[in-house]
């Protein structure tokens, strides 16, 4: 008996060992080792270059109502720049870099970490520094600072930050008003933090007064423009209506009648200047 209950302990223990090893399967087979070499780590400046073609517009997106690529926004501030000269208010050249102004912001917020809007900012404040006009001096000088915060370590901003740090000044034409009205001053559009005074319109224009700029804020210069002199508008000089004729009642007016007080014209033939009539030839009898 003892020697049959030691058998069946062991059939038990292989029966069971067996289940086990079925149940846990053939082991796993190693993988083949890749035979392709791992691709290299790219440096630093590899992936800026990746992440700058990531962030730029494409050469051929265009932008705007005129449908304007980065590169024709940049030529157009360029040409009207050298077209303008030292200063201009030219309104065709003001149409044109209205178009392309409007073509950067829509670039801009398409893809608002192009590096490549620096360059593009850049120019359009050389050219709006070039139109005298309130609108765009002062759209100058908000480009000239959006540069410095969106851009710190490019050229431009530096640039334009040494250019601040001399000082900007705006100049601008004063709105022409009517001879011998006084304009009062007014406060300056745009939250420049000073007033701008107007000065009286006279017949020989006076340099105006630069008010003190508030901190972080440009000077300001308005140049003066003469008076509107008011001219007076020719009166119209009356037509004389002619009088009909009256008609006797029962009767019409005969055709073609000619009212009275208009002089008729003669129908008597005039002779031509120069001609001399010809005498009509006498009959002559012969003895």
């Amino acid at each position: 008996m003892p020697v049959l209950s030691n058998m069946r302990r062991a059939f038990a223990f292989i029966v069971a060992a067996a289940f086990l090893l079925g149940a846990a399967g053939p082991a796993p087979k190693k993988k083949a080792a890749d035979p392709r070499p791992a691709p290299p780590k790219l440096s630093k400046w590899q992936q800026h270059v990746l992440q700058v073609m990531h962030d730029a517009a494409p050469g051929d997106e265009y932008f705007g109502r005129l449908k304007l690529s980065y590169l024709g926004i940049n030529n157009t501030f360029h040409d009207e720049a050298i077209r303008a000269g030292a200063y201009t208010t030219d309104p065709r050249i003001i149409s044109k870099v209205g178009f392309a102004d409007e073509a950067l912001q829509a670039w801009s917020q398409k893809y608002p970490r192009d590096p490549q809007l620096a360059r593009s900012y850049f120019l359009g404040f050389q050219m709006f520094r070039k139109i005298w006009t309130q609108q765009y001096q002062q759209r100058a000088f908000d480009y000239a600072n959006l540069v410095v915060k969106k851009f710190p370590g490019s050229f431009f901003a530096k640039t334009l930050r040494s250019a601040l740090k001399v000082g900007f000044t705006e100049h601008y034409f004063a709105v022409p008003v009517p001879c011998g009205v006084t304009v009062e001053p007014t406060a300056t559009p745009g939250g420049r933090g000073a007033p701008t005074p107007t000065p009286t319109p006279t017949e020989t224009p006076t340099p105006a007064a630069t008010p003190t700029p508030a901190p972080g804020q440009p000077k300001v210069e308005i140049l003066p423009v003469p008076c509107l002199t008011p001219t007076p508008s020719p009166s119209p000089t009356p037509t004389p209506t002619p009088t009909p004729t009256a008609t006797p009642k029962g009767m019409t007016p005969p055709p073609n009648a000619v009212p009275s007080g208009v002089p008729v014209p003669s129908l008597t033939p005039t002779p031509a200047p120069g001609s001399t009539p010809t005498p009509a030839p006498t009959a002559t009898h012969r003895p």
